[in-house]
């Protein structure tokens, strides 16, 4: 994720920070201090929100954790001002799988109030809501009921939260997985608007969960949608099979020509039959600007590039070409470049797909018999 800054890597998962959550410390410290009327109430305050963010990142482990049982990675969990985010590399399509991922986050958190809970009763603190409300209050008494409103909220049907996400699997047991998204999107954009109203009244933070749960469920539905447009059909019937290629020892101008012409954007890089690199046109125009037109293109081109296969799942290669921030995979079968596949040509198949009514089985996406 843009603006933000790693922390560390923790059992093979990395652990960001966003810019916009440094602005909640600042925002936090000062509301502290000016409430407390100390530096050292400033501080509690500050390592309060830290702690209360640390059973977040547990909570992100939660899913990600259980993710990896089910062969799902995780790319990063991302600190934000209103929660923790665990990137995972695809949502599994199989119900069961899906909600015992949702379920894990909310789960950690429980485990973290009983934890918590029995601490207080050990130390003999008070455990009951209206310690909260005492000025100086415990630190472990708020920190127990922050999890126990955290492990709440985060059940809300409100998709693509947690609850919305157990709701979603819990749907896709019954009927098809793109209708259950729909229809929990939508329960999620009722949330929202609740959430929004809300908050204008009273908490301004709900304003903005409220804008992320209506751009999650939409994002949501939109990315379900698109995956059952590719449902079923293979790169093999969506890859460009009239590429133009070049070779390491090929001279700049002869990509810039091509790009001028027309042809292509993105370029295999082939030696003795085999693809060696791909030279993109990002990095034809940074080579051309820095080296010149006479440089080679063994000197532009990318050495570590994915490929897929024509009998890879169209579903699979496009969320590998979108993870990777990358536009064009070789396709190779055998050793051997048969075509390539774009983001540009994914984009126009969809186009095509959604004008005849999104059937994977209609027109370009038919398979020969």
């Amino acid at each position: 994720m843009k603006w933000s800054w790693k922390l560390g890597r923790f059992a093979g998962i990395d652990v960001r920070v966003h810019a916009t959550f440094l602005i909640l410390l600042a925002w936090i410290a000062v509301a502290g201090y000016r409430a407390l009327g100390t530096v050292t109430g400033a501080l509690g305050e500050v390592l309060f929100v830290l702690a209360l963010f640390a059973s977040v990142v547990l909570h992100e482990y939660g899913h990600a954790l259980t993710a990896r049982r089910y062969g799902v990675a995780t790319r990063e969990i991302t600190l934000l001002p209103i929660g923790g985010v665990a990137q995972l590399d695809r949502i599994p399509t199989n119900p069961r799988q899906e909600l015992a991922i949702a379920v894990a986050g909310p789960a950690v958190t429980v485990v973290l109030v009983i934890v918590l809970w029995l601490v207080l009763v050990a130390v003999g603190g008070r455990t009951d809501a209206g310690a909260v409300l005492q000025p100086h209050s415990a630190f472990l008494s708020r920190l127990l009921w922050a999890n126990i409103i955290l492990a709440v909220f985060n059940v809300l049907p409100a998709f693509p939260m947690d609850g919305g996400r157990i709701l979603r699997a819990a749907l896709a047991m019954r009927m098809d997985y793109a209708r259950a998204t729909r229809i929990a999107a939508e329960i999620g954009k009722l949330f929202a608007l609740l959430f929004g109203a809300i908050g204008l009244f009273s908490n301004p933070w709900l304003v903005l969960i409220a804008l992320f749960v209506w751009l999650g469920a939409v994002g949501e539905s939109q990315a379900v949608q698109t995956r059952s447009m590719f449902e079923g059909v293979p790169v093999e019937r969506v890859m460009i099979r009239d590429v133009r290629t070049l070779a390491p020892d090929d001279p700049l101008s002869r990509a810039a020509g091509e790009v001028v012409a027309g042809f292509q954007q993105d370029f295999p890089v082939v030696q003795d039959g085999t693809v060696v690199g791909v030279l993109t046109r990002a990095d034809l125009m940074r080579a051309l600007a820095g080296h010149g037109a006479a440089s080679r293109v063994s000197d532009a081109m990318q050495r570590d590039f994915q490929v897929a296969a024509p009998n890879e799942d169209l579903d699979r290669a496009f969320a590998r070409l979108q993870a990777c921030r990358c536009h064009t995979f070789p396709v190779v079968q055998d050793g051997r470049l048969v075509g390539v596949l774009t983001a540009e040509n994914v984009g126009e198949f969809m186009m095509v797909q959604s004008a005849i009514g999104g059937r994977p089985g209609g027109g370009a996406a038919r398979k020969a018999s």
